[in-house]
């Protein structure tokens, strides 16, 4: 399935980065590798690869800023007190949650409880973006140490 994205190239490794951001169980660090092991340009594909990154990432955020308070008593059966703390001690965390938010598994779950949360959207963008691209750029040095 992996070999359907390489034959594509940047746009394959745009959408594999997507969909590995969201809460769609996929990775892309195979894609990442193949590629840049059929010598496409390194940074182009950093840079593509933490643009799709970053944009599925968004859309979790986005996805958790639609969820409502009444919801989450309802069907999770969580406390309005019990979120109303979590929502304060978050509170100048936005920023450093979603630089880790390229994180494998929790980092779709941070995405959407700051987004639920609705942290300062500006404050998630920059963080968020400079998280993923510094996790491929360690990718990128990584496989060019194995590969090269």
């Amino acid at each position: 399935m992996l070999d359907g994205f390489v034959e594509y190239g940047y746009i394959g490794l745009f959408l594999a980065s997507f969909l590995a951001a969201t809460i769609l169980p996929f990775g892309s660090e195979f894609v990442f590798a193949g590629l840049l092991a059929m010598g496409m340009n390194a940074w182009g594909c950093v840079i593509v690869a933490s643009v799709g990154n970053w944009l599925g990432g968004m859309t979790n955020y986005y996805l958790g800023s639609l969820g409502k308070v009444e919801w989450i008593e309802k069907y999770l059966k969580v406390k309005k007190e019990k979120i109303e703390k979590m929502q304060h001690w978050l509170e100048g965390k936005g920023a450093i949650m979603a630089f880790f938010s390229f994180m494998p598994v929790v980092g779709d779950i941070i995405a959407l409880a700051l987004g639920y949360m609705r942290a300062n959207v500006y404050v998630v963008n920059i963080a968020m973006f400079a998280g993923k691209f510094v996790r491929y750029v360690l990718i990128m040095y990584g496989v060019n140490w194995i590969v090269f």
